[in-house]
């Protein structure tokens, strides 16, 4: 569960590594975003020399949680951490990399492309 103020690991290699959540894009009334949402951001830290400066704001979805996930035969699934990928105003990812394992609903939430350059689905 993710709400705003949360601060998130990027999953990418866009040069953001550490983003805050500033919106959750969808329902106006909703409080908190999981895995397979559209989320505002605004990046706080980067690594030297990248395009990504600190301030900007862009799209993301989210692809890991701490808090479980129920998927629809019963079970769950959760993460270590809270993590992101970053996305354009196509709903693309802007990096070419994703980090570390993915979430399966984001297959289901049409992000199909965040999931062929991911190394592993769970």
């Amino acid at each position: 569960m993710i709400q705003r103020m949360t601060r998130l690991k990027v999953a990418d290699n866009t040069g953001a590594r550490e983003v805050m959540c500033i919106g959750i894009l969808g329902e106006s009334a909703k409080k908190f975003a999981t895995v397979g949402d559209k989320i505002v951001v605004s990046v706080k830290k980067t690594i030297p020399g990248s395009s990504m400066e600190k301030g900007k704001v862009v799209r993301a979805v989210i692809v890991r949680t701490r808090k479980e996930v129920r998927r629809k035969d019963g079970s769950y699934v959760r993460f270590d951490d809270n993590a992101v990928v970053l996305l354009n105003q196509a709903d693309e990812p802007i990096g070419t990399r994703v980090f570390g394992p993915v979430a399966r609903e984001l297959r289901d939430k049409g992000f199909t492309r965040v999931v062929s350059l991911a190394p592993e689905v769970v």
